[in-house]
């Protein structure tokens, strides 16, 4: 693996572990300092919406510009607003209103530097001469060593330290990612003059320039509607249906393991793309992966023992590293360079907003029915939002460059 490979996956590693640790650790910090669950919720819905606006802001300036400056840039800015916490309590004293302002603060570096990496990866994967099918995989399976290890670290973290030290090592990781960017190569990350000069002139170089992309190409409007719609489920099952059945039945200790057994299987399903992506039809990874993650939903869903969740959890991990690398290769394969940061940072843009919105209706199923209500609903959802995607005469180009 050459060096440019080897510090870019780097540090995407380090900035996904950042933020994995953030994600359990800021909510603490939240419910210790205010004492108020609501509060949490309101950091989030803080966070959410302009990490949403700032994707879709920063798309179209995204590609023109060079995106490894975007993403160090992104880093630096959640860096500087991990880094205001701390000092404020040891001042004049933290309070919901500080937090938000901060979650708002940090969410401009949320989803422009997730987008930027993603953006930067034909670059790279052209820069060494690699299948970007390959480099795709190793992200995924990157993704889910974050995931699988944040948690752990940030119950480890929690247990030793006060919540609010903790931000001062989200900041140093978040610094740290900045740094490791820092030392990729200029001219691997940089779009040739050529493609800056189209980028320019594009039509779709507006804010909204992204979604008129993806909603006008029925290939990526297949693949993105079933990538929300995992989206969808899968916040709904993880934070809602999952912890709720566990806390009916006095077993919330095991909530986090959940976690840690969906990124199990998604480190799997990456690397098997990693190993097998460029062999097997696109088409066959989308169908296995999302029956795959069907038959984890329908097991999860039972709502029977621990070990039965945990077990449906690896599967739906399984099946779902598999489908987002196919996702992720359709949008190398079938967005033009010139407008990959627009159509990226959309389609994040989206996905920020859609995990609440699941949260939210689950929410309702529940305290209108039961949680079986809930769990037949979005297993319902799934097998729909599936079908719909594998049934698509448009699955059929999976594969084939259109530009």
């Amino acid at each position: 693996m050459t060096r440019i490979v080897l510090f870019y996956l780097t540090s995407l590693g380090t900035s996904l572990l950042g933020n994995s640790i953030t994600a359990i650790a800021l909510p603490l910090l939240v419910l210790f300092t205010t004492g108020s669950p609501l509060g949490a919720g309101a950091v989030a819905l803080a966070a959410a919406v302009p990490a949403a606006v700032a994707g879709l802001l920063m798309g179209s300036l995204m590609d023109r510009i060079n995106r490894r400056s975007v993403a160090i840039l992104s880093d630096v800015i959640s860096a500087v607003a991990l880094m205001i916490l701390p000092i404020i309590d040891l001042t004049v004293g933290l309070n919901l209103g500080w937090f938000i302002a901060v979650a708002v603060l940090n969410s401009f570096g949320d989803v422009p530097g997730i987008t930027a990496r993603e953006a930067m990866l034909p670059a790279i994967a052209q820069a060494v001469t690699m299948e970007p099918s390959r480099l795709i995989g190793l992200r995924e399976s990157l993704a889910g060593v974050s995931l699988l290890v944040g948690p752990a670290i940030a119950g480890i973290l929690v247990a030793s330290v006060e919540p609010v030290t903790v931000m001062w090592i989200t900041s140093g990781i978040a610094a740290t990612a900045a740094l490791l960017t820092l030392i990729i190569p200029s001219q691997a990350s940089r779009l040739p003059r050529t493609v800056q000069e189209e980028s320019a002139s594009a039509e779709f170089g507006t804010v909204f320039g992204g979604l008129v992309v993806i909603f006008r190409t029925p290939l990526l409007r297949a693949v993105v509607l079933l990538g929300l719609a995992l989206a969808f489920v899968l916040a709904a099952m993880q934070s809602m249906v999952i912890p709720v059945h566990f806390a009916f039945q006095d077993e919330a200790q095991y909530v986090g393991f959940v976690l840690s057994a969906l990124a199990a299987g998604l480190l799997v399903g990456g690397g098997l793309f990693a190993g097998w992506g460029s062999t097997i039809p696109r088409r066959v990874w989308i169908i296995v992966g999302a029956s795959v993650v069907a038959c984890g939903f329908i097991i999860i869903g039972i709502l029977g023992p621990v070990w039965s969740v945990f077990l449906g959890a690896a599967i739906v991990g399984l099946g779902g590293g598999c489908m987002n690398a196919v996702v992720g290769l359709a949008f190398v394969e079938n967005v033009a360079d010139a407008q990959r940061g627009a159509v990226l940072s959309a389609q994040n843009a989206i996905a920020t907003l859609i995990p609440a919105a699941g949260i939210g209706a689950t929410s309702i199923l529940i305290e209108i029915g039961s949680l079986h209500l809930a769990t037949t609903a979005l297993l319902l959802l799934w097998i729909v939002a599936a079908a719909l995607t594998v049934l698509s005469p448009s699955i059929r180009r999976l594969g084939r460059v259109t530009h």
